[in-house]
């Protein structure tokens, strides 16, 4: 009975230990899962972060494009308005520029339009005054108390402008030795002029000469006087006078006493007056002169002189004795063709006298011909 008991008791006591074991192993299992359930709690969440963020990144994104697309169309509307704004600047610069050259047109038109006109009344209104015959007697030369003549050389020279004419292809000029001959063929409508075996009219017309002018130029040189030009400044102004008035009074280089220096150092010219006569027309005649500054200085030297403008004469007028023939057509070789106007208009048959000179241009050609005083008129 005791062994029934204990064997009783043992079983109990191995019974509680596997409960035990089992219910410690349980607990630890439920731990481990536990642990799992949480670390998958923690994955999930940050999946579930990663997922929000990535949504938010998506939806920034998709906010930035929208933005970028509404800025590209913002842009190509800006663009095409400007480049539309463009065009119409361009067409009103054009329109612009039309009337503009319209408008310079029509002002060079009224430009020549009015220096036609007014040369016409520059003809129109030369003053031709009839000056009385009036007796005077020579009594000598007028003698000017105020100019040293033994001090200047002094000149006059007369200034003419000779009258000229245009002279086109197929046009010739005639000069008749008799006025009363130009005046007979001028009072013809045409002229029938004989070509070996061809017929050549041609219109006889007078000329009209531009206005010419003429007037005197009254010069005086310096005989004691001097310029001198590139003299660079190196020195204070009075040691450049002394310098200058040294090398100018050296006559071995063809100088003379000085009386006076002028010198302006800006532009590096300036003047001297010699005592005597003589020195400063050879030295402007040589054109050049060494001067002692710092170094020998080469400078340019030249006459003093003045001038002035008198008796200023404008004339205008229609020659005499010369004609113009014009539609002449081209009928062979040109020295050929004068020949025939010569024999023509040389024939008193033909209301023509003796030829003074005579000059055919062919077509395609052009001539300047200068007409001279009339000698037999200044006889007369």
């Amino acid at each position: 009975m005791s062994d029934l008991r204990d064997s009783l008791v043992n079983g109990k006591m191995d019974g509680g230990l596997d409960a035990d074991s089992e219910l410690a192993e349980a607990k630890r299992e439920l731990e481990t899962w536990k642990t799992k359930v949480e670390k998958a709690d923690d994955v999930k969440a940050r999946v579930l972060l990663e997922k929000l963020a990535e949504d938010e990144s998506k939806m920034k994104a998709q906010k930035d494009m929208t933005a970028i697309c509404k800025k590209q169309e913002q842009c190509q509307q800006d663009f095409r308005k400007t480049m539309e704004a463009i065009k119409h600047e361009i067409v009103g610069l054009e329109t612009g520029n039309q009337v503009l050259m319209e408008k310079l047109k029509r002002y060079q038109d009224e430009l020549e339009s009015k220096g036609a006109e007014s040369a016409h009344l520059k003809k129109k209104f030369k003053i031709d005054a009839q000056i009385l015959d009036t007796e005077v007697n020579f009594t000598g030369p007028e003698k000017d108390e105020n100019e040293d003549s033994g001090l200047q050389i002094k000149g006059v020279f007369t200034i003419s402008q000779r009258p000229v004419v245009l002279l086109q292809g197929g046009q010739a000029l005639i000069t008749f030795e008799e006025e009363k001959v130009a005046s007979q063929i001028l009072r013809m409508a045409k002229c029938s002029v004989t070509c070996e075996k061809n017929t050549l009219d041609v219109k006889p017309k007078r000329l009209t000469l531009d206005p010419s002018a003429k007037f005197e130029v009254h010069l005086s040189v310096s005989k004691k006087d001097l310029k001198f030009f590139h003299l660079p400044p190196s020195m204070p102004e009075e040691r450049m006078r002394d310098r200058v008035e040294i090398s100018f009074s050296r006559p071995s280089r063809g100088g003379g006493e000085v009386e006076k220096v002028d010198y302006d150092k800006k532009t590096g010219t300036g003047q001297i007056t010699f005592l005597h006569t003589g020195v400063a027309e050879n030295l402007a005649v040589r054109g050049k002169y060494l001067v002692d500054l710092d170094s020998e200085v080469n400078v340019k030297v030249g006459p003093v002189y003045s001038y002035q403008l008198q008796k200023f004469q404008t004339f205008c007028g229609a020659p005499k004795r010369t004609i113009l023939l014009d539609d002449i057509e081209d009928m062979g070789d040109e020295e050929d063709l004068q020949d025939h106007l010569e024999i023509h208009f040389q024939k008193p048959s033909n209301y023509g006298g003796e030829i003074e000179s005579i000059k055919y241009i062919s077509t395609g050609r052009r001539l300047q011909a200068f007409f001279c005083e009339d000698t037999a008129e200044m006889e007369a």
